[in-house]
């Protein structure tokens, strides 16, 4: 994915949760434990990539949980609000936006998408300080927020 700009781009992390499990990917390049996501395209809003990278990356089709405020004017489209926002770092010059949101599953059979993963799956909260490579603690942070908000 081409960067929307050379310092800094938006991208999203989806924590679906199913029956207290949250799903999880090794990352074939990172080689870190992380929740599904990636870039938003210039072409597509936040939630549209949330849709995208899950359906992408996993085979789900998911629902997207959080607050739609109402619409009050014409052109305008209200969007799902991310449960968290952050910026972090990716290199010395290059940084994230990063839009979290929980999800639920909705259907779909659960792929690896082998060409950007080495493993695909659901984890209760007891496994996540058992994971290796070990998952950073801020990953580890919003799986335990996600799974403690999200009840099926």
């Amino acid at each position: 994915m081409a960067h929307i700009h050379e310092q800094i781009d938006f991208t999203v992390a989806i924590f679906i949760v199913r029956q207290g499990r949250v799903l999880l990917v090794h990352h074939r390049n990172l080689n870190k434990w992380l929740p599904l996501g990636g870039h938003i395209e210039l072409d597509e809003d936040p939630e549209m990539a949330a849709l995208r990278e899950a359906r992408e990356e996993s085979g789900l089709e998911i629902e997207l949980i959080g607050e739609r405020p109402p619409t009050t004017g014409h052109g305008t489209v209200a969007l799902i609000s991310p449960r968290f926002l952050d910026i972090h770092r990716i290199t010395d010059t290059h940084r994230h936006i990063g839009m979290m949101y929980w999800a639920r599953p909705l259907k779909g059979s659960l792929t690896l998408a082998g060409n950007e993963h080495l493993d695909i799956r659901w984890c209760a909260e007891a496994e996540l300080d058992s994971l290796t490579p070990p998952m950073s603690d801020a990953v580890k942070w919003y799986c335990r927020q996600a799974i403690a908000e999200i009840k099926d």
